[in-house]
């Protein structure tokens, strides 16, 4: 049978987790979907999240342990790679296997039999709305699932960090002047192609998080020069022409056959934009991936008002919009960013912090103020 956990805030969440799952397997359902995952039961979440838990505290050769994984049976996971034996799940397997599966699209495969979870063996190829916990530090796991429609980044549940956990909340797609890559990363029937304009978006924040440095992403419209009125002169790195890599990559008329050279020359010039965000100043790119600069000082616009608040949230439970002053989001980094979007209301800025935070900033015609979403609880 599967043994109760011992750590609590799995318990907590479980049965929120199946809730969840059932809802989008059901919705799918009617729609017609198929290749649709198995439902996870409240037992299989809570089990599945308190082995991996005491797994990611512990170390092999001082390393800790990076994991995915998948709630599916061999029969639905494509050309799977088949352990001879199967194991029981439990955090000391997790730390040995952890070493060879830690590279990012590879999953370890669980799967029920006689109310005891098992370790099959590893895949690549998972089902849609498959339940999936990943792990990348100590502490800190992911429950997420495969979209609907294949590429793109996997949408997430929940996050739990130790004893807190973070319920992601679709309700944000409801309100006004929900951004649109807001939308993508919360709306499940959302497409999710590699050259959707608004995925890339997402590609670039996840990379630009990834380099753990912070960074400042501005995205301007490609019908004017108004950018530079809020930009402090010389711009010091000014590209000229506009480099247009990522731009002619997206305009690319790709067959099915060479779809995975593609993807990979995509993921090149996305890491490559998303460098420049390490260097100090912002990076500016214009609405079709051009880039314009990089390393920018962003200044005030000549005859507008400092900014002094704007509406704040987080896409969670309990993260509901509050009115507060640019500084309570974040440092210097954030503040002219906000005040960036003031200025150019076109403009879209995200700013990846060093801690990890990661937000958006957007005008909201309906609320008359700047609006910054933090959305890197959904870009774990």
């Amino acid at each position: 049978m599967i043994y109760p956990s011992t750590y609590q805030a799995a318990r907590l969440i479980a049965p929120k987790v199946e809730a969840i799952f059932a809802e989008h397997l059901a919705a799918a359902r009617e729609k017609g979907e198929e290749d649709l995952a198995p439902q996870p039961t409240a037992k299989v979440v809570e089990a599945i999240l308190d082995a991996t838990f005491w797994a990611s505290l512990r170390k092999e050769e001082g390393h800790s342990p990076k994991i995915s994984l998948a709630f599916l049976p061999p029969q639905q996971a494509g050309n799977p790679l088949l352990f001879k034996q199967r194991f029981k799940l439990n955090p000391g397997i997790l730390t040995k296997l952890a070493p060879g599966i830690e590279r990012a699209g590879i999953h370890l495969g669980i799967w029920a039999d006689e109310g005891e979870l098992y370790i099959w063996g590893t895949t690549v190829s998972i089902p849609n709305f498959c339940f999936v916990v990943d792990v990348s530090e100590p502490a800190l796991l992911v429950i997420k699932h495969r979209r609907i429609y294949g590429f793109g980044k996997f949408t997430n549940v929940a996050v739990l960090k130790g004893d807190q956990v973070k319920m992601v909340d679709g309700k944000s797609t409801s309100i006004p002047d929900c951004p649109p890559m807001l939308l993508s990363l919360l709306d499940l029937t959302a497409p999710s192609y590699w050259n959707d304009s608004v995925n890339v978006l997402i590609q670039l924040a996840v990379s630009m998080r990834a380099h753990a440095r912070g960074g400042t992403l501005l995205v301007v419209d490609n019908e004017n020069n108004n950018w530079l009125q809020s930009i402090i002169k010389p711009v010091q790195y000014y590209v000229q022409p506009s480099f247009s890599g990522l731009s002619k990559l997206l305009q690319q008329d790709r067959k099915e056959s060479s779809q995975i050279f593609w993807q990979t020359a995509l993921k090149r010039e996305v890491d490559h934009l998303a460098g420049l965000t390490a260097i100090d100043g912002a990076t500016i790119i214009s609405n079709n991936y051009e880039l314009l600069a990089f390393g920018a000082k962003i200044g005030r616009a000549k005859g507008k008002d400092n900014i002094d608040e704007l509406a704040f949230s987080e896409p969670i439970s309990g993260g509901d919009a509050v009115v507060v002053h640019p500084a309570k989001v974040g440092g210097t980094r954030h503040l002219s960013a906000a005040q960036f979007v003031h200025d150019q209301r076109d403009a879209t800025a995200l700013v990846a912090s060093q801690d990890g935070h990661f937000t958006i900033y957007t005008w909201s015609t309906y609320q008359n103020r700047v609006q910054a979403q933090r959305i890197d609880t959904l870009l774990l």
